[in-house]
């Protein structure tokens, strides 16, 4: 398979590269592709990599030590007793002598785990030995909190060396017709709706057959990584797993308040907040607040499971273990097959989201959702001159009609936002197309925009 998307990741590589002497870091959550994209990289470079383990650091500096001399084709240095990293950078550099060179360490943190000093160490190293020499540095990590804290901040030793930082994100919906050949845009979604853009999951799953097809026979197979993947996502990160597991479960049903989150779990808002604060940290969950509000200034702030993979395996995996455990599938796979388009929906309201920042007739400053007690609008976007677009997702078998629109006309009225002099649009998406009456009314009124796919 050609290598698909990070056209500005690696944009952004090369960008370094092309400087005497830069630091970057690479860093974002596991199965996202950032080892293939250093690979991808640095196939045509001159470049020693490096993955570290948690091995003690002895044995580390062993087989940096053995990776070296095979690179090098050095068969002294294999005989030869080092047992620190200063001496095995000094000779790296005399053997680099002054040629452009990549140097990557992947899992950069866990050689920080085994030795709590190592960023110390690598730092003096950068400073006294790399730093003036022809040579580009990354650092790679996929422990998010961990990595910031031993790169990023301003507390870590390695502050103020990097010259750039990359956090890698997953695969965008729009590429997914690369990896799903002949593919319907809604299979594409359905797909998409469980993998969620991790390049790792969507090579996992069988490309030839469908998402309830992949579901039964890959997430729901307990012998497959992606029946237990969350636990390894999450373990190394937090200590608590079980009440982390519990608060995205509750999340996953629709329990999305703080209030409601704590209610249904019984624990008191004060102790779960650390718990959400790691989970929004590590890039997991997202606080989401009407459109027109600030997170700062109100208090009707709900919270999202980012990732579609997560979002499923909580919805579906994890409450009904006891009966996948004993291979008892009948129960779980009756449900999917009836949920699944449910499911779905919010993933095309998502996606229709996304899309508006190039669908509509003017450029946007902030898109997203809004709410109130009673009314919920899909999709707000708030435009420069006052311009506003207001859209309405149907992810179901019907066409969209006119009483649609003119249901979206009338919650629209409810937003406070310049309202006595705004314009306004109007944007409906529908997964079956739209009544013959609504197409001819949005051809002469040309603030009506209709959108069947993105």
């Amino acid at each position: 398979m050609n290598f698909i998307d990070r056209e500005k990741e690696l944009g952004t590589l090369n960008k370094e590269y092309n400087k005497e002497n830069s630091f970057v870091i690479l860093y974002g959550r596991r199965r996202v592709g950032k080892t293939t994209l250093i690979k991808e990289f640095i196939k045509d470079k001159k470049a020693f990599y490096f993955f570290a383990d948690k091995q003690n650091e002895n044995l580390q500096i062993e087989r940096f030590k053995s990776q070296i001399s095979e690179y090098f084709k050095d068969e002294f240095l294999k005989k030869i007793e080092i047992k620190d990293w200063n001496t095995l950078f000094d000779y790296f550099l005399i053997k680099i002598e002054n040629d452009k060179f990549i140097f990557v360490i992947d899992e950069f943190q866990y050689l920080c785990m085994v030795n709590k000093n190592f960023s110390s160490i690598f730092q003096r190293i950068y400073d006294e030995k790399l730093k003036d020499k022809n040579i580009m540095i990354i650092l790679c990590g996929s422990l998010i909190s961990m990595m910031y804290s031993e790169t990023l901040t301003y507390e870590s030793p390695l502050y103020g060396r990097r010259t750039a930082q990359i956090k890698l994100q997953a695969i965008k919906f729009k590429y997914y017709n690369e990896f799903f050949k002949n593919k319907s845009i809604q299979e594409l979604i359905e797909l998409y709706s469980i993998t969620g853009g991790v390049p790792k999951y969507i090579l996992s799953l069988n490309r030839n057959k469908s998402a309830i097809y992949n579901i039964e026979n890959n997430i729901f197979d307990k012998n497959n990584y992606l029946y237990s993947e969350p636990k390894f996502l999450l373990q190394e990160e937090v200590n608590d797993l079980s009440r982390y597991f519990a608060i995205l479960n509750a999340i996953s049903i629709g329990r999305t308040k703080m209030s409601a989150i704590s209610s249904y779990l019984q624990i008191n808002s004060g102790g779960l907040s650390p718990y959400i604060s790691k989970l929004i940290d590590l890039d997991i969950l997202e606080k989401e607040v009407p459109i027109t509000e600030s997170v700062e200034n109100t208090k009707k702030v709900l919270y999202r499971i980012k990732d579609n993979y997560l979002k499923f395996w909580f919805s579906y995996v994890y409450p009904y273990q006891s009966y996948l455990e004993i291979e008892n599938l009948t129960y779980v796979k009756n449900k999917i097959e009836n949920e699944f388009d449910l499911y779905v929906s919010k993933v095309y309201e998502n996606l229709a989201r996304e899309s508006i920042w190039e669908n509509t007739l003017f450029p946007l400053f902030k898109v997203g959702r809004w709410w109130d007690k009673n009314t919920e609008i899909d999709i707000v976007g708030l435009g420069e001159d006052n311009k506003i677009i207001f859209g309405e997702c149907k992810y179901s078998k019907k066409q969209v009609g006119l009483s649609i629109l003119s249901e979206l006309k009338e919650k629209s009225k409810k937003v406070i936002w310049n309202n006595d002099k705004r314009e306004e649009y109007f944007i409906l998406f529908s997964k079956s197309g739209f009544s013959e009456d609504l197409i001819e009314l949005s051809k002469k009124e040309k603030n009506v925009i209709l959108k069947e796919v993105f």
